[in-house]
Order: C-alpha cells, then sequence, then structure tokens
C-alpha cells in the first residue's frame, strides 16, 4: 500500500532586498509549499466535486458493524434493478403433500441453496442439520452418488463442482432468472444466522457497494430497453454477487491481477493495529482476496459466471486449476479491466498526482509487480461480483481463527473481559445488532411443533415427550454467537476452510444449536407437513421458499427426494454427540416415513406407507 509522508516547511534566510509582499513570500519554502499545497487541495476538491456530482443524493446504507445504536437494516424487498423482490405473498390453494395443486404456477421469486457434495459424511450432516435449524430452504446436493468417468468433469472434484451447479441453474423448470441461489462448500461449512439476516445484509452489501461503484467509476448512457431507441444513465459497474473474502491469496501467483490488483478491503486500514496488512504470516492482514467456498447472487447472474468459469477451465485443458484458482481469475480479471479502463479515462497527470501523494486507492497504484493480463476482443470481463469484505455473510477461518470468539451478549463480565484484551475494540463496543433484535427467538425457527397424530398433518416422527420438549427457548442475547471481534460482525455462517479443518471438531460443541440438535430437528421435521404447509410453500413464507417442499431433507439435482434418515444415518454420535442413540430408534425400533409414504427409517425398505395425499 502507498505510504504517507508528512510534510516539512524550512524557512529560507531573510534577503535583505526589498521586495513586493507578494515576491517575497512567493521567495520563502514554506510559502511554496503551502501555495503546493494550496493548488492540490483545489484539484482534489475539483475531482471529488466531479465524482460526487454522480452519486445518487441518497445516503449511503451503514455497514453492519456492531455498535451502540446499530442502525436498522436495509429490507429484503428490493426497489431497483440490482436487487429483486424476494417471495411477496400470494394466495392460492395447496395441495396436502406439502406442494403446490396441478397446473399452479409460482410466480414470485425463490431462494435456493445449493451444496455440491457427491457423498455423505458426519461433516455434511453438520452442515445439513444447520441450515435445517434455521429453516433454510430444502438444500439441493450437487452431484451426489455421481461417478466421474467423463473427461468433461475433469478430476471429478473442483470441476464437477462448477459443472454440476451450471447446469442445475440451467434447467427453467428447476429455477427462474430472478431467484436468488446460495451456494456453499458441503463438508466445512455452518450456518449460524437466520435466511431473512442473511438475505437483508446481502441486500445491504450490494446496495453499499453500488454506492461506492458509482463514486468511483461514474455512469455512462445505456439503451433503456432492447430495440428502444431510448438511453438513460446508468451506473458503469453494479455488485450483485457476493464471495466471501479471504486473507491469503492462492492458488493464484502473487502477481497475478487475482492477488495484485483486486481492490482493498473496506474495513479500517490499522483495524489490527499498526502491523495492519504487513504481517508476513497474514493473519494481520485484512481479507480482500476471493475464497469460492461460499457465494449468493441472482440466478441469471450466478448461471452466466459459471458458464464463463467453465470456459475458461476448458481454455486451460481440464479441471487441474480447480474452483477457487478460476473464480479468484475472474474476479481480478474483473477489477483489473475496471481500474485499467478508470486510469485511462482521467488526466495522467491527476492519476501521477494522486499515486506521488500516496492518495490513490487503486491497487495498480502499489508499489508491486502486476502480470499484465491479456484482454481478448470482444469478451466481456464484467461479471458484477464484489466481496463480503466484513464478514457479515460468510466468515472464511483461514487466518482468521484468532479474529473470532464466542460470546453470549447478555453476559456483560464477558464482554468486558473481551475487551480488556483487545483494547482498541473500546472504540466500537460489541453489541447483538438489530437485525438480530427484531428476529424471532433461535429456536423459533425449527418451528414449535405439532404434536397432533392426525395423519392428514401427515406427521412424519411420533412425539416425544424425552426427546422434544427443550428445557427453555432463549432470545438471540441468550446463545453463543461465534463473532467476528475485528469486524465487529456475527456472520450469518462459517466456513472452516484451509488449515483450519481440526475447528470442525473443536468448535462444534460451541454453537448455540449443538446441544439441543437432535430435538430442534425433531421440531423441524414434525412441522406441518399438510395443507398449511403448501399453503406456506405458494405464500413464499420464511418456512418454506420454493414450490418443491420438504422438511428434514435433501433434493438431489436429480429431482430425488432424501429424508435426514437416508442421507446422515450412522452419524449420530459425531452429530448429536448426545449419547440418545440412532435416530429415529431413541425409544426403540419405530418406523419413519417420508411425506410421500417412504420408509426411510425403522423398517423394511420396500415397505412403504400409502400416502394419504
Amino acid at each position: 500500500m502507498a505510504n504517507y509522508d508528512a510534510f516539512d516547511g524550512i524557512t529560507e534566510p531573510w534577503k535583505s532586498q526589498p521586495k513586493p509582499t507578494f515576491m517575497r513570500l512567493a521567495r520563502t519554502r514554506r510559502s511554496r509549499t503551502a501555495f503546493l499545497l494550496a493548488v492540490v487541495i483545489v484539484l482534489l476538491v475539483l475531482v471529488g466535486w466531479r465524482g460526487s456530482e454522480k452519486i445518487s443524493p441518497k445516503p449511503v446504507y451503514p455497514s453492519y458493524r456492531a455498535s451502540a445504536n446499530p442502525p436498522v437494516p436495509y429490507t429484503a424487498r428490493l426497489g431497483d434493478g440490482t436487487e429483486a423482490p424476494l417471495l411477496p405473498p400470494l394466495d392460492p390453494n395447496g395441495s396436502p403433500n406439502g406442494t403446490l395443486r396441478g397446473g399452479l404456477r409460482k410466480t414470485t421469486p425463490s431462494f435456493h441453496l445449493l451444496i455440491p457434495a457427491s457423498q455423505s459424511t458426519p461433516d455434511l450432516c453438520k452442515t445439513l442439520l444447520s441450515s435445517f435449524v434455521l429453516s433454510y430452504p430444502s438444500p439441493t446436493l450437487i452431484n451426489f452418488g455421481k461417478v466421474y468417468n467423463d473427461d468433461l468433469w475433469g478430476d471429478g472434484s473442483h470441476v464437477a463442482k462448477i459443472r454440476g451447479v451450471f447446469e442445475f441453474l440451467s434447467d427453467e423448470k428447476k429455477v427462474k432468472d430472478d431467484d436468488l441461489v446460495m451456494i456453499t462448500d458441503g463438508y466445512d461449512v455452518w450456518f449460524q444466522l437466520p435466511p431473512e439476516v442473511l438475505i437483508e445484509r446481502y441486500h445491504a452489501i450490494n446496495k453499499e457497494a453500488n454506492q461506492r461503484l458509482r463514486g468511483r467509476y461514474g455512469t455512462i448512457l445505456r439503451e433503456s430497453e432492447e430495440g428502444s431507441d431510448e438511453t438513460k444513465m446508468a451506473q458503469r459497474y453494479t455488485q450483485k454477487i457476493v464471495f466471501a473474502a479471504d486473507k491469503i491469496c492462492w492458488p493464484n501467483r502473487a502477481e497475478d491481477p487475482a492477488c495484485a490488483a483486486v481492490p482493498y478491503s473496506t474495513l479500517p486500514k490499522n483495524v489490527y493495529g499498526p502491523q495492519t496488512d504487513k504481517d508476513p504470516e497474514a493473519f494481520l492482514v485484512r481479507p480482500r482476496y476471493l475464497n469460492s467456498g461460499t457465494v449468493i447472487g441472482p440466478v441469471a447472474e450466478i448461471r452466466r459466471l459459471y458458464e464463463y468459469a467453465l470456459k475458461k477451465l476448458e481454455e486451460r485443458g481440464g479441471g487441474v486449476i480447480g474452483d477457487q484458482f478460476v473464480f479468484a481469475e475472474i474476479f481480478g480479471e474483473q477489477e483489473y479491466q475496471r481500474e485499467t479502463q478508470r486510469k485511462s479515462s482521467r488526466s495522467w497527470w491527476l492519476e501521477y498526482l494522486s499515486d506521488a501523494l500516496g492518495t490513490s486507492e487503486s491497487p495498480l497504484s502499489a508499489n508491486i509487480t502486476i502480470n499484465n493480463m491479456t484482454a481478448v476482443p470482444g469478451r466481456d470481463y464484467e461479471f458484477s461480483v464484489g466481496l463480503d469484505y466484513e464478514s457479515n455473510l460468510f466468515q472464511t477461518m483461514t487466518h482468521s481463527a484468532g479474529d473470532v470468539a464466542f460470546i453470549t451478549y447478555n453476559d456483560s463480565a464477558l464482554l468486558s473481559h473481551i475487551q480488556d484484551d483487545h483494547p482498541s475494540l473500546w472504540s466500537h463496543p460489541l453489541s447483538l445488532p438489530v437485525d438480530l433484535l427484531r428476529a424471532k427467538p433461535p429456536f423459533s425457527y425449527a418451528s414449535p411443533g405439532n404434536h397432533s397424530d392426525d395423519s392428514e398433518d401427515g406427521i412424519l416422527l411420533p412425539f416425544s415427550p424425552n426427546l422434544d420438549v427443550l428445557d427453555q427457548e432463549p432470545t438471540w442475547r441468550e446463545v453463543s454467537l461465534a463473532t467476528n471481534l475485528f469486524a465487529s460482525s456475527i456472520p450469518s455462517l462459517l466456513h472452516f476452510n484451509g488449515d483450519t479443518k481440526p475447528f470442525l471438531n473443536d468448535w462444534w460443541s460451541s454453537m448455540w444449536y449443538s446441544s439441543s440438535s437432535r430435538a430442534l430437528l425433531r421440531r423441524y421435521i414434525r412441522s406441518t407437513q399438510g395443507k398449511a404447509a403448501a399453503q406456506a410453500a405458494a405464500e413464499g413464507g420464511l418456512n418454506w421458499w420454493d414450490t418443491r417442499g420438504g422438511r428434514g431433507g435433501v433434493w438431489t439435482d436429480r429431482g430425488t427426494w432424501m429424508g435426514w434418515g437416508e442421507v446422515c444415518a450412522k452419524t449420530e454420535d459425531e452429530v448429536f454427540a448426545d449419547g440418545k442413540g440412532a435416530w429415529s430408534k431413541e425409544n426403540g425400533e419405530s418406523k419413519v416415513v417420508n411425506m410421500w409414504g417412504k420408509v426411510v427409517s425403522g423398517g423394511d425398505d420396500d415397505d412403504d406407507v400409502q400416502n394419504d395425499a
């Protein structure tokens, strides 16, 4: 990063020959320095004024940095072209099996959760469980059970992930262009906060980023509609896709655009103290590099990005480089092109002046070597990609585990102890953000359960007072939440990438749902499955996100439904760790069926129950 040097004024000796006052002043070194500074200030004001007249008069939406008086989060409903309305209510009639009646079409956007995973493991089941108890949409497992013998699938892992996601998003029967989709790794991700909080933050991050992009890169004339002669002013670049931010750039080379041309973090430049961004081990480095393990955005934009990633892989001859390399490269090339265009459109002397004074925020101005990218004529390098620099959505753990602490926010003694250990935190006290203050209590997302034995309600598990009753119903202040101390954020999910895999075992018991995970999962699966569920699916409520429905299980990309007992059998010791035995057999042998009458646990595989639907 550029260094900021102080100006030292030295006055020249007094001259005896009388001169006009302005000439005498002009001859002093201090006056010349002051004059030069005045000129620089005027130029900077003019440059700032030129940029500010392009900025919308609307205020920048505040970040989710926790404070004593946290801001009201931006609503999940969207009013401009960068964001789409999320699931407004309808009033159709549902069918008893938890799906829409034949012929009924859902016209509002849906939210999809895709998890690339080829086989079941305890770590995958922890990821699934954490999404279930928070009422995320039933995940779709990409490539589950597939064997990769086709050269088009590369080595069967990273390339398969990209191709599998792209093919799913290309199926118009499953997704629509304006749907919202989140894609996460399957074996090292835990969800922590409910989906509506994540989605609100996603929109707020985009709104704030788009304000920055408008101010930095300005606006251009674009056609209003296809085939129309009308034009309108629109900002040159927008952000619609959000990836996680990482502290290290890998496996790309340090001098490639993926590492050297990407923007600096929005976190304060001294967030880790005087050694911020200077630590060769990268523990005190602000996150600014793309991590491909978690991403969210509109289906149309994500599909286009994944299609281009496949094209780049094919150009390079297969799957050796993997998804992390290719998405980081795409982001780096996007940012390189943005900055190159911006610098070429400005006066060279303004660029030289800002570089010389150390005021430039362009990574291309840093004193580092950057490999020039070869732009292919006619190729579009703009994909509306940005990063979650402050870990409001995604907390990547590589070199960041020391930034995170589990905090119970009604424990004032603990908060004081943490801030005593980190004196810099006193400038922004830790407190629960307003989006969680407004959210429902954490255990309620698994639903209050349904104790009826009416077959019309589609009960999947028999009610058990010993298993389904919880001793408490805590608030968000009363549960332990993983918190990024330096970003003052409570991430929506945690990603244990890189060298942090041991934390998958060590930290699981610290998650707020861990000790009650079996009861919460049973409560979730016992939620109403009949007409009320179909109604909720059609209305697009927070518990039912798309028309397929389903509770306590997953869809595969082939359209097959698999219940928890099918996917996560024999993982109880690691996932629940409560000593209560195998799933659905806690009180002895019992038969459990899924919502379509198929036996999934506690009976012969061929012993299916007739579905009343």
